[in-house]
């Protein structure tokens, strides 16, 4: 019995985990009351496997300028001059023989909410989600209450109409979305 509470607690999903950073970096101000789009640090989440850690340049593009004599952002000022990245620690992992593709559920209109909760809300970021198996097949054999419209990926603040579930079916049927449900759909 405990082996089965174990692998449904947030100890074995990593609900709540949040780690230090290097730099005490706001999602809430940046991505909440300043909204920047989620793309504009993660260049790469339309087009790779993964979101990508935004490289030093990312952050100095704003911060030549703004706040650009704090002392919490003096490791990003370092990392500029020798070239080194900062070591940020990923708070959304999975594990190694899990494969995932953002660039695939973003352009089935899957929303950077739905998995990483109301980013544009937290201060510091945690895992809001258990991103285990059962509950990535839970969305993948119903995707429907998931789905957006393509330019609503990145919008936080994005609610469905009464429509939705007609919407939905729609969008399922007009862009082919068939999530496999099989092992070998995440696990290659």
């Amino acid at each position: 019995m405990a082996f089965v509470w174990y692998f449904f607690s947030p100890w074995y999903t990593q609900v709540g985990y949040q780690p230090y950073q290097p730099v005490p970096y706001s999602h809430k101000l940046h991505a909440g009351d300043m909204e920047i789009d989620c793309r504009y640090c993660h260049a790469a989440v339309e087009t790779s496997a993964v979101a990508s850690v935004p490289p030093t340049q990312v952050c100095m593009n704003c911060h030549q300028l703004a706040k650009k004599d704090s002392p919490l952002l003096q490791p990003i000022r370092d990392s500029a001059v020798s070239h080194q990245p900062v070591e940020w620690v990923r708070v959304h992992e999975l594990a190694d023989y899990v494969y995932f593709n953002h660039a695939a559920h973003l352009h089935a209109g899957v929303g950077c909410v739905e998995c990483h909760g109301r980013i544009d809300q937290m201060e510091v970021v945690r895992q809001e989600k258990p991103l285990s198996m059962g509950w990535c097949l839970e969305c993948h054999r119903n995707p429907g209450p998931h789905l957006r419209p393509p330019d609503q990926v990145t919008n936080m603040r994005w609610a469905p109409s009464a429509a939705h579930v007609e919407l939905a079916a729609r969008w399922i049927a007009e862009r082919g979305i068939a999530p496999p449900t099989d092992c070998w759909g995440c696990h290659r």
